[in-house]
């Protein structure tokens, strides 16, 4: 049996909105899963956190 090029085509986008639909609802339900709360909201807050010292980069001298 050989596949012509619409077969190969019509499998190939079914196939492809398919697996695009179980990762869209695979990253929502990893974003709303109630353990991961507490990672990101530190990770929201990190950035204001005014104990962190934002300095440029000092390169140490080779001795």
């Amino acid at each position: 049996m050989t596949m012509e090029h619409e077969t190969t085509v019509w499998f190939a986008k079914s196939f492809g909105l398919f697996y695009l639909i179980a990762m869209s609802i695979g990253v929502v339900v990893y974003a709303y899963w109630p353990k991961n709360k507490t990672s990101f909201d530190s990770a929201a807050q990190s950035i204001l956190d005014p104990s962190v010292e934002d300095k440029p980069y000092e390169a140490k001298r080779w001795q």
